[in-house]
């Protein structure tokens, strides 16, 4: 009969060998995790810092209701200003020849500062396609596209005037200053009275018409109204009070007929301001009358009220 000393002395190797096999397993399997995550890892941290960077450039170039966002638009306001007063002054002639070099360097400076630009606005936008799509995306192209031209075509020096076109870029920048608001009520007025518009204009271009033809049957080609577009152009040019005196009426009949068109001219500037300016009334009373106060119900409140004007409470 084995004792249990003789039994416990004979199970012990087996124990620590299979102990030992146990330790040498987690061991290998430690070092090949180590190895996957060491070959893991990078891509694994790679992903959060790229969303991160995009969002905060996301954020800082499309945003405008954080302190980066409307920094960066004022500056770009500043820039946009500078690279257009930088152009206009190039476009004269002594001031090409004495600072040319100067403008140009200048120039290639603004260039490669809007094309970063742009290259971040399409890494960080939420729709690619539909940024470069966009009208502010076109014009972001435009404000870089006539320097690259001209840097890789050297005859296309004629198509610089198109970075004039940077200009249009400030109309973005009116978000960072709440001005959108501002210009939407514009555009819808303008859009609610384009019919009244469009008949006053079909209005004007019948008297100028007869304004032309009379004055080219009363003076006719010996006082240089030659022709009736000629004619047509002077009432033009009469009835918009310009007045450039290249052609003149030299009868009698003539200058009353030039009179009369003068006085109506007067006439006519009034009628578009007041049908714009009713339905920018018009816009403003329905942006009022959509403001309604959750306490007492009643609206009417002005646009950047706050409380209520009858029974105080926040709107």
């Amino acid at each position: 009969m084995q004792s249990p000393e003789d039994s416990a002395s004979e199970s012990s190797p087996k124990a620590g060998s299979n102990q030992n096999t146990v330790e040498s397993q987690l061991v290998e399997d430690i070092k090949a995790m180590d190895e996957t995550n060491f070959h893991k890892e990078p891509h694994v941290l790679e992903k959060p810092t790229r969303n991160k960077l995009k969002k905060w450039l996301n954020e800082v170039i499309f945003g405008y209701s954080t302190a980066a966002g409307r920094n960066f638009d004022i500056f770009l306001l500043f820039v946009i200003a500078a690279s257009v007063g930088a152009i206009i002054a190039d476009s004269v002639q002594s001031i090409h020849l004495q600072w040319g070099t100067e403008l140009k360097i200048l120039e290639w400076v603004f260039t490669a500062f809007f094309a970063l630009e742009y290259i971040a606005r399409l890494y960080s936008a939420e729709n690619k396609k539909r940024y470069a799509l966009s009208f502010y995306g076109v014009i972001d192209l435009l404000a870089i596209l006539p320097s690259i031209l001209i840097f890789i075509l050297p005859g296309a020096e004629g198509i610089v005037v198109v970075r004039i076109l940077r200009m249009l870029r400030i109309f973005r920048i009116f978000k960072a200053f709440r001005f959108m608001s501002e210009a939407n009520l514009l555009s819808r007025s303008l859009l609610a009275s384009r019919r009244k518009i469009a008949v006053f204009l079909l209005a004007v271009i019948s008297i100028i018409v007869i304004f032309g033809a009379l004055m080219y049957a009363v003076e006719g080609p010996a006082h240089g109204f030659t022709s009736l577009p000629k004619s047509i152009y002077w009432a033009i040019v009469t009835i918009t009070t310009v007045g450039y005196g290249d052609i003149v009426p030299q009868s009698v009949l003539g200058q009353s007929i030039a009179s009369f068109a003068m006085l109506t001219s007067y006439a006519i500037i009034a009628i578009p301001t007041g049908i714009v300016s009713a339905e920018i009334m018009t816009e403003i009373q329905k942006a009022k009358s959509q403001r309604h106060c959750i306490s007492c119900e009643r609206s009417g409140h002005e646009l950047d009220a706050k409380f209520c004007k009858h029974c105080g409470d926040q709107l």
